[in-house]
């Protein structure tokens, strides 16, 4: 078979039949406006663009005040762009403002009680502490209670932020500064005595009843009659407020309070009749009964609590060294008489006599 047989025998190639490629020619729009084309989902944003937004809800006080506290609220979006975003081919889609997290609170610790506390309480501690007392003492100290810390020690104004100790070497009672331990010393050193009107402790006086501090008054008195101090130096006004109640049966005006030295006829421990007439087991060794003992006169003097902030420091050291300078003069009386214990304390404190 030739070549030229092949050709009339079999038909030229040809997709007639098979695909339609007119269907897939591009064929313009003349009906369309003339530039360039855009796409219908940018022109569906862009005409939603042009409506100005509704103006956003003020948030309420809650979340106002949490969103200017929190630092990590995010800030709020500037709107001023908002009118130039209208005129842009492409504009941004606005996000949402996250809402800020929500203020953590922190529970606080509740405040100790300033009421009364009965002695159940504190059972876990020791029930007081014992006196410091001896014959021929100077001055007798009586404070208010034990404090936890005084408790817990077993030595009297034991806690850190009690001026006691101070308040005695700064107006001359001690010729130094005395530490809590040395509380058993002061008779034998000083002739200074310790003791309380009530024995059980607590934290503050506020968890004292009237009642207990009122009962106490009848014990200051036989320690006074029994003992013979010279001096007695109630330390706080609240002491001093509970034996007038007691005396008098009412309380004391701010008229009739005062602090330092007290009339005689207020003396603690007086004896009905002849004062060197004591009973027995009311007498102490070592101790003058004189006849023409009057009582132990007192002087009120500030709490030395660190609680107590009725005065400032040196107020409280203004009434503290009314006491000290009739201690030094005492001493200085005494030591001429030939008291040994008046003479040493002098000494330590450079006092000549």
């Amino acid at each position: 078979m030739t070549t030229e047989t092949a050709e009339k025998t079999h038909p030229a190639p040809s997709f007639a039949g098979r695909l339609e490629l007119n269907s897939f020619r591009y064929t313009p729009d003349t009906t369309a406006p003339s530039g360039p084309r855009r796409s219908p989902r940018l022109l569906s944003q862009a005409s939603s663009s042009s409506t100005p937004p509704a103006p956003a809800k003020s948030p309420s006080p809650t979340k106002r005040k949490a969103s200017s506290i929190d630092p990590t609220a995010a800030e709020p979006e500037d709107t001023s762009s908002s009118s130039s975003s209208t005129t842009s081919t492409t504009t941004t889609t606005r996000q949402p403002t996250p809402s800020p997290r929500k203020r953590t609170t922190t529970t606080k610790k509740p405040k100790p009680s300033t009421g009364y506390a009965p002695p159940s309480a504190y059972s876990h501690l020791p029930p007081g502490i014992p006196d410091a007392l001896a014959p021929n003492l100077l001055v007798f100290f009586i404070g208010l209670n034990p404090g936890i810390e005084t408790a817990r020690r077993g030595h009297a104004y034991a806690h850190p932020s009690n001026l006691f100790w101070k308040l005695l070497h700064a107006s001359g009672v001690t010729p130094r500064r005395c530490d809590p331990s040395e509380d058993r010393t002061l008779p034998a050193r000083y002739a200074l005595g310790l003791t309380n009107i009530v024995s059980r402790p607590s934290r503050s006086g506020a968890e004292l009843s009237k009642a207990e501090m009122d009962a106490g008054v009848a014990v200051l008195e036989a320690k006074c009659r029994r003992w013979r101090p010279e001096a007695v130096c109630v330390v706080g006004k609240s002491i001093w407020e509970s034996i007038f109640r007691v005396r008098k049966g009412r309380g004391i005006t701010s008229a009739e309070f005062r602090y330092g030295w007290q009339d005689e006829g207020e003396n603690m421990g007086v004896v009905e009749g002849d004062p060197s007439q004591v009973q027995e087991d009311e007498k102490e060794e070592g101790v003058v009964y004189a006849p023409d003992w009057k009582g132990a006169r007192i002087f009120v003097a500030t709490s030395t609590s660190g609680l107590a902030a009725s005065l400032r420091p040196h107020e409280k050291e203004a009434i503290w060294k009314e006491l000290g300078d009739w201690v030094v003069e005492r001493r200085r009386e005494r030591a001429r008489e030939g008291d040994e214990v008046a003479k040493q304390a002098l000494e330590v404190a450079g006092i000549t006599v």
